[in-house]
């Protein structure tokens, strides 16, 4: 009984962490003017790191008029998107971004990655990207790997980058560094944790071994940053 309480309360506070519903159902904001332009307003405002209270002083405008400008519910004339940008530091047309943006996808066929050289290729390590979109919305960039090891591989448990690591097995066996911590992952077993520690297999234990890697870091040339 205890055990299950454990696992309520732990569950409890995962899902209170996250900041957002990814099943959230919501106006597409390149379908809506109004939304797209106040969701920018809103964005470079908090990047800024001021309340709208702030934001209001420095317009003239009153709060409940940017409040309305920051949700969509009012389609704001050119001349006080003037005031906004001026403001807030900004053209104006970065308040049409989010509008204009194209949302893209990547799909790849079965067998059909692209096969790269990072740091581990030297070590026998086999790397097929499955995806990259490049200067997204979201100001993340992601970087989904598919990783063979085979007996031509070598172990190589120093790799450290910027972001965050997720991995997930999917046939083999291979001990993961990281840290000072060992991880024996077999097929169905994931590790997720801060890529900024020295990490890598410490050991091939059945071969081939194949796992999913998904790496995400800031994208420091985004204009979102």
């Amino acid at each position: 009984m205890s055990s299950q309480k454990s696992k309520a309360a732990e569950k409890a506070a995962v899902t209170s962490a996250f900041g957002q519903n990814p099943h959230a159902v919501r106006e597409p904001r390149q379908n809506n003017l109004e939304m797209a332009i106040g969701y920018e307003v809103r964005e470079c405002r908090r990047r800024l790191g001021i309340t709208i209270t702030d934001l209001a002083a420095a317009t003239g405008m009153s709060m409940g008029m940017l409040s309305k400008i920051e949700n969509g519910n009012i389609s704001p004339s050119l001349t006080t998107l003037q005031a906004v940008s001026k403001a807030l530091g900004v053209p104006i047309t970065a308040f049409f971004r989010g509008y204009e943006e194209p949302r893209t996808a990547t799909f790849v066929k079965s067998g059909q990655g692209v096969n790269i050289e990072r740091r581990g290729t030297r070590a026998g390590h086999q790397y097929s990207l499955l995806g990259h979109i490049d200067n997204n919305s979201s100001g993340v960039m992601v970087e989904p790997y598919l990783i063979t090891l085979t007996a031509e591989s070598d172990i190589f448990p120093t790799f450290q980058h910027d972001g965050m690591e997720f991995l997930y097995m999917l046939e083999g066996e291979v001990v993961y560094r990281h840290g000072d911590e060992l991880y024996h992952m077999q097929p169905g077993d994931s590790l997720f944790f801060d890529a900024d520690a020295p990490h890598g297999p410490e050991q091939l234990v059945q071969l081939p071994s194949r796992y999913l890697s998904i790496i995400s870091y800031p994208n420091k040339r985004s204009s979102r940053d």
